[in-house]
């Protein structure tokens, strides 16, 4: 398997649970790199399933089937510095559009100064979420904010500058302040009940559907696995 940063802790739970059941005497290689990246390499029959936290596009390459297996928070992060009780959509995108520069604009902001926008690469399927939910379709975030390829870079770039602001899977939250969006704290049980806003669909992508070891995988996270995603996801039921 192979993309999303996101989705990796999750394979990497499920491959784990599955080998001690109906996966036993596999082997289970998980790379990361991005949602496209994912996409691309199982078209390509690179990877038995690519891991893909956006959804279905029209430019994806033909025969693929996108299986939905959980799903997952985005949430608006700062420093803990800089910790916002709460922040509307209108401010994210007045701040991530570049609108607004500086945090002495921004109501609730506990610093001044100009605002760091943090953003990831355009492999990213957080990237892609981030666009639909939060942007959506008519703005874009501004050229000058810093891309990073994972999760993991993102949380350490808002945790090292009191002036950043990103947004990241809320597997990788800590060392960061998540805003409450539209009055709701970004949270897995706020998530999971519905009242979060910032929620998108998590995917195994596989060329056509699965047959032999990859069928076996699939079924497991779609079935028992759940009970994995339920401990730090949106299980599907």
């Amino acid at each position: 398997m192979s993309g999303s940063t996101s989705i990796y802790p999750l394979a990497t739970a499920l491959a784990k649970g599955c080998v001690k059941g109906p996966c036993k005497g596999m082997t289970f290689r998980i790379l990361q790199g991005g949602s496209d990246v994912g996409v691309n390499d199982v078209a390509r029959g690179r990877v038995t399933f690519g891991l893909s936290s956006r959804d279905p596009q029209a430019s994806d390459p033909g025969g693929l089937v996108f299986n939905r297996i959980a799903r997952d928070g985005v949430c608006i992060v700062t420093n803990p510095a800089n910790r916002l009780a709460n922040i509307s959509r209108a401010t994210v995108q007045a701040i991530f559009s570049g609108r607004v520069r500086n945090w002495s604009d921004v109501p609730g902001a506990k610093v001044s100064g100009p605002i760091q926008l943090v953003t990831r690469t355009p492999a990213s399927g957080t990237a892609d979420a981030f666009q639909n939910i939060f942007m959506g379709q008519n703005l874009r975030v501004a050229g000058n904010a810093s891309q990073k390829s994972s999760n993991g870079l993102v949380e350490q770039a808002v945790r090292s500058s009191k002036t950043a602001i990103s947004y990241l899977d809320f597997q990788f939250i800590a060392g960061t302040a998540p805003a409450p969006f539209n009055g709701v704290p970004c949270n897995l049980r706020n998530a999971k009940s519905g009242q979060y806003d910032g929620v998108r669909n998590l995917w195994l992508v596989s060329r056509g559907k699965p047959s032999g070891d990859g069928a076996k995988f699939l079924s497991y996270a779609k079935g028992a696995g759940q009970s994995i995603v339920a401990k730090g996801w949106v299980p599907l039921r």
